[in-house]
């Protein structure tokens, strides 16, 4: 299992009594605390990109390396893009 670290300065926890409940529901814990005990990030399976993180990915980016959450959101996007009927300009006004 990979080891990633990222920095994060939070007051709010998903309360640990929940996990299962938010698990059966549908989303996916991908990163967790090193102990195992509190949700760092959180995913929505089959979804083309629904991410949530306790941690700061902006603290990691700048103009020529983005992080990798962003570049992921941006990738969706542009596919999600890709997929949609162009909207005449018309409509834009």
């Amino acid at each position: 299992v990979p080891v990633i670290r990222e920095r994060h300065r939070h007051r709010y926890e998903v309360n640990p009594a929940y996990h299962k409940a938010i698990v059966a529901a549908g989303l996916q814990f991908s990163g967790v605390s090193p102990d195992g005990r509190l949700a760092e990030i959180v995913e929505l399976p089959g979804h083309p990109f629904f991410m949530g993180s306790q941690f700061h990915p902006e603290f990691r980016s700048r103009p020529n390396r983005p992080h990798p959450m962003f570049q992921g959101l941006i990738q969706a996007a542009l596919l999600r893009a890709s997929d949609r009927e162009p909207v005449p300009d018309a409509a834009r006004a």
